[in-house]
């Protein structure tokens, strides 16, 4: 063996067994946007090793690669973490990134939209920007509240390029390490353990936006049976309506209206997923949401309501909420030899001493507050479906 092969394979070995915290900071300290990328630049081919790294804690059914930038040398290097069975590309879909800001003196872990591909439905940057922000906002709906508040940091990558831009308004969840003070490898580990199950949730309510109609499109309801449904994908057959505002021509002109109802719908949808529900609304119409739970009950449907409380009078919400509870129960389920459903009343606001009232007529309630927590009465925190006001 000659020397020169014999100091390659010392160096493969090396760069193999590279931990999470010194890759970061190797990275950090090494590149130079300046230097091309080129074989031979330190920092670009420690980026291009870091599939081979063995002592990378990624986890199960995960994998990385760095990316530096092709042809030029990109002023926010990066390194994707992807789930096998969620999504291999960063020009789409959802992934998780540590990427770089322009001076090198951070790296933020991220939970990042695809932004490649939505260029081409955008293409100017101001309006692919706020698309992105958008959608951030409705995936971060679907997440667990109390985790979700601890990786509710938003990225500046210190850049005014329009990837690095991008970048920001595509993170729906992050957290940031500065590179003088990085924590220890086994926070660095628990931290990605934690994204990689921020991911998975994300990644679920990521596909409520490829179901969604077009603004033109009709909305059809597919027959009434819901048996067919996977149980590998909790969200098989849920399709809201689009939560967009729109319009209602009145006398004198147009007026905007908020569909807070759909946004409701949809929002508690993507929530249950966390909990171990899979939402149903396709082919339940008239009913806003069925869930289901076979983890835990194999016949037995939860049948949700959904009211928006408007200027904070909750009487007339609770009383439509009561009425349609009893009566699709009654028409959908027990006329038809199904188990009497559990009963749901979902509000957009707290609905005061009518909580109780629900309880002792047998239906839950549950409304969101202002900071995005689901908050209910005793049944729904017995269901796992809220927490206790």
């Amino acid at each position: 063996m000659s020397i020169y092969l014999a100091a390659q394979l010392i160096v493969a070995s090396y760069v193999l067994s590279v931990h999470l915290r010194d890759l970061l900071i190797r990275i950090a300290k090494t590149y130079n946007p300046k230097a091309g990328t080129a074989s031979g630049v330190s920092a670009q081919d420690l980026l291009r090793d870091v599939e081979r790294m063995s002592d990378l804690p990624l986890p199960h059914g995960f994998v990385a690669s760095g990316y530096g930038g092709k042809g030029s040398a990109s002023s926010t290097p990066w390194i994707g973490v992807f789930g096998t069975s969620i999504n291999m590309q960063a020009q789409e879909g959802l992934y998780l990134a540590y990427i770089f800001d322009s001076t090198l003196a951070s790296v933020t872990l991220t939970l990042q939209q695809g932004v490649t591909k939505l260029s081409d439905e955008y293409p100017k940057l101001g309006d692919r920007l706020r698309e992105l922000k958008r959608r951030a906002r409705h995936l971060r709906a679907g997440m667990e509240p109390e985790l979700a508040a601890h990786w509710a940091h938003t990225p500046a990558f210190r850049s005014k390029l329009e990837r690095p831009r991008a970048y920001e308004a595509a993170s729906v969840a992050a957290r940031r390490y500065e590179i003088a003070c990085m924590p220890a490898e086994e926070v660095l580990a628990e931290d990605l353990h934690v994204a990689s199950l921020l991911l998975r949730d994300a990644a679920a309510g990521h596909r409520v936006w490829l179901q969604q109609p077009s603004e033109n499109e009709p909305i059809a309801y597919e027959g009434e049976s819901h048996h067919h449904l996977s149980a590998d994908d909790p969200l098989d057959g849920f399709r809201p309506n689009d939560s967009s505002d729109y319009y209602v021509h009145i006398k004198g002109g147009h007026r905007r209206r908020e569909r807070r109802h759909e946004e409701l719908i949809k929002d508690f949808g993507l929530h249950v997923v966390t909990c171990g529900y899979q939402p149903i609304t396709q082919g339940m119409y008239p009913r806003d949401l069925v869930l289901r739970r076979p983890a835990v009950d194999q016949r037995r449907s939860w049948l949700v309501e959904g009211k928006a409380v408007k200027r904070g009078n909750a009487t007339q919400a609770v009383r439509e909420a009561v009425g349609q509870l009893y009566e699709y129960s009654y028409y959908w389920h027990e006329k038809r030899s199904e188990p009497k459903p559990h009963l749901v009343a979902l509000f957009t606001e707290g609905i005061g001493h009518y909580a109780e009232y629900l309880e002792e007529h047998g239906i839950a309630s549950i409304w969101r507050t202002e900071g995005g927590v689901w908050v209910g009465s005793p049944t729904a925190v017995s269901w796992d479906l809220a927490v206790g006001a």
